[in-house]
């Protein structure tokens, strides 16, 4: 028996382009982790695109180091990085390979394995809040750096998958500065979402960092 159109995985080349293409284009498509504990599904309402070496917002701006080396991989994979010394962030590797362009996966709908998630989101209110902005989204999905280089487009990897989900209708995808992004690329309008969608996280413009004196 067929697999639904839905339930079938996205092929290596849906990543393999502009991550400007990309990244809108993740928008309702389900992305699935299995733990130990279960599985979880999520239907993703936000995302922010970065460009590499060409995007001062990038981790890959300044080069390749051992923290983004998976950005200059082949696209499919995963990202992670640590940040604010407690949180883990999700991306997906986007371009052809050295190209260290990437979509941060921000917010979505969580559609299965919702008990499970909530073990690790207790100080959610309401299940929209489940995964409301990136470090609720990676800590709800048990994301840390161990899944820094997991393959979403190989059945060989059971960690994590993306299907094809339902993209929403293209009048109801909005675009807008990336949150919390200063200097040169603050007004990017690179951050994409569902408009109206209750997952989506609200924007907060960035706020310079105050000198210690």
């Amino acid at each position: 028996m067929n697999a639904r159109p839905d339930r079938m995985p996205l092929p290596r080349d849906f990543f393999e382009r502009s991550v400007l293409e990309v990244a809108p284009e993740l928008l309702g498509r389900t992305l699935v982790r299995r733990t130990p504990d279960g599985t979880m599904e999520l239907r993703l309402t936000e995302v922010e695109a970065y460009a590499g070496e060409a995007d001062p917002g990038s981790h890959a701006y300044r080069g390749r180091t051992a923290r983004n080396d998976v950005m200059f991989g082949p696209p499919g994979h995963v990202y992670v990085y640590f940040t604010y010394g407690m949180w883990h962030c999700m991306n997906l590797v986007c371009g052809p390979e050295g190209s260290a362009s990437g979509v941060l996966l921000r917010g979505g709908e969580v559609t299965a394995g919702a008990p499970l998630v909530r073990t690790r989101r207790a100080s959610a209110r309401h299940d929209r809040e489940l995964a409301k902005g990136p470090a609720r989204l990676a800590t709800g999905l048990d994301v840390d750096r161990s899944l820094n280089g997991a393959d979403v487009c190989s059945a060989a990897d059971t960690s994590v998958a993306m299907l094809a989900g339902t993209p929403p209708s293209p009048g109801l995808v909005r675009s807008g500065p990336r949150t919390g992004v200063g200097g040169e690329g603050a007004h990017q309008p690179w951050r994409f979402w569902i408009d109206g969608d209750p997952t989506v996280s609200p924007y907060r413009a960035h706020v310079p960092r105050k000198k210690r004196t």
